[in-house]
């Protein structure tokens, strides 16, 4: 019994330290940092760079020395034969002789190496390989960016989701509180029963939300947790609340920041892929050049009728060679004069994006700067709003109570007040949200 009471209690603390284990505590920046390292798109662009640089290197490889060797073995089942004039051997005239050359059985192995030596393609290739690298980082840059943003977007959505449940909560006990004591009112034949109804539908609708609102935080707190690189349904707890959170992303001087387009990370994409369409004008020009290798090799050849090959006594006969190939391209009907055109268009098709790209950001950040600004002036519209909504709602029920007000009027002032409540928590996350998108447009999360 004793042995039982031991390995339940081993297993309960096992099983209390593996939850603690993945338990998960994060601010929203400690959420963003864990996300950039753990989100599984940001790991995969990380691993686009390190392929980039063995992209780089595979490049530069093909112009260093390279060695290669073969060992070709040769056995013939019947082996071919050959006429010759028997007259050659003073035979007759007319006639031949059947004769094989060679012996049934030959190895020959042979070690080269060779070495570019000119190629105006490898010198753009390495040109090339660079400009692919950069093209990675920087797509890990604007990969980094939308996990930032898609990271707050998501706490944003878990803590609206938590206030909401909060606010609702309080409501349904002040509506249950109003209901009880207007129940009793009404029993005591003192108010009509339409102000009881009127009040359960209320409180039936605040319920039906919180229910609502309920299921939707779970959803928010899967979205998070997709977000952050962790499992779907690991326990999460935010420690930003909502407010202290809004109010740190009002920073109005983020209004008055330059708008420097080459800073932006979509530009510098833009200017990159415009860079890369040279290289391939490039490329197509060098294609006309002629190019040069050179080689050496060295290699040993065995024969014999027999496998004979591992014996001590075989003989084996060695030769080099040393080499130089000049390949010259001299005629192909149009076919580099056609591609070298099609990459100057590509080139002038990507000079042109990058023009677009510069109108289409700056018209960007003038709109995410136009939506910031209104997003901080209705948070502070939105929460004078629910100051009179909640003075008018007290009033109201006060008057309610005193029997000098309708159940009707006080109905339409918790509606407002309830109106009021998630308007003002959709524009705390519209601060959040939108400061999140002006900083991704600016490339500016500093």
């Amino acid at each position: 019994m004793k042995q039982h009471i031991l390995i339940v209690l081993f297993l309960s603390a096992f099983n209390w330290i593996n939850a603690q284990e993945n338990n998960y505590n994060f601010s929203l920046e400690e959420a963003i940092n864990f996300a950039l390292e753990n989100n599984r798109t940001a790991q995969n662009a990380a691993r686009d760079i390190e392929a980039a640089k063995k992209q780089k290197w595979e490049t530069t490889a093909t112009g260093l020395p390279q060695l290669n060797a073969t060992i070709d073995y040769q056995n013939f089942l019947k082996q071919q034969v050959s006429l010759i004039p028997a007259a050659a051997f003073g035979g007759p005239e007319g006639e031949f002789e059947e004769l094989t050359f060679g012996t049934k059985q030959n190895i020959n192995a042979t070690a080269t190496i060779s070495q570019l030596l000119f190629d105006g393609s490898y010198l753009v290739g390495l040109q090339s390989a660079k400009v692919y690298l950069q093209i990675s980082k920087q797509a890990k840059i604007k990969t980094d960016l939308e996990v930032r943003k898609t990271v707050i977007d998501a706490y944003g959505n878990v803590l609206i989701a938590e206030e909401s449940i909060s606010i609702l909560n309080r409501n349904i006990k002040v509506l249950q509180d109003n209901l009880n004591e207007t129940t009793k009112i009404y029993e005591n034949g003192l108010e009509e029963e339409e102000s009881v109804e009127q009040l359960r539908i209320t409180l039936s609708s605040v319920e039906s939300n919180l229910r609502n609102t309920q299921r939707l935080k779970t959803l928010a707190y899967q979205m998070l947790n997709i977000t952050l690189g962790i499992d779907i349904n690991t326990a999460t707890t935010l420690t930003d609340n909502l407010e202290t959170l809004t109010a740190q992303n009002i920073v109005p001087t983020l209004l008055d920041s330059e708008e420097n387009i080459e800073n932006t990370i979509d530009y510098q994409i833009a200017k990159n892929d415009m860079v890369s369409k040279e290289l391939l004008v490039k490329l197509e020009k060098s294609k006309a050049l002629p190019s040069l290798n050179a080689f050496l090799n060295g290699g040993y050849a065995a024969f014999g009728d027999s496998f004979t090959f591992l014996d001590n006594n075989q003989r084996w006969f060695g030769s080099s060679l040393l080499g130089v190939s000049l390949n010259i391209p001299i005629f192909s009907s149009g076919m580099r004069g056609a591609s070298t055109q099609r990459a100057k268009i590509n080139l002038e098709k990507a000079k042109t994006d990058l023009l677009e790209t510069q109108q289409q950001l700056k018209l960007q950040i003038a709109n995410a700067k136009s939506e910031y600004q209104f997003a901080i002036e209705e948070y502070h519209n939105k929460k004078e709003n629910l100051s009179l909504a909640e003075r008018i709602e007290k009033k109201n029920q006060t008057k309610f109570f005193e029997g000098i007000g309708s159940s009707f009027e006080l109905r339409q002032a918790q509606t407002q007040l309830y109106s009021a409540q998630q308007e003002f928590l959709q524009t705390m996350l519209n601060v959040i949200n939108t400061k999140a998108t002006l900083e991704t447009i600016l490339n500016n999360v500093n």
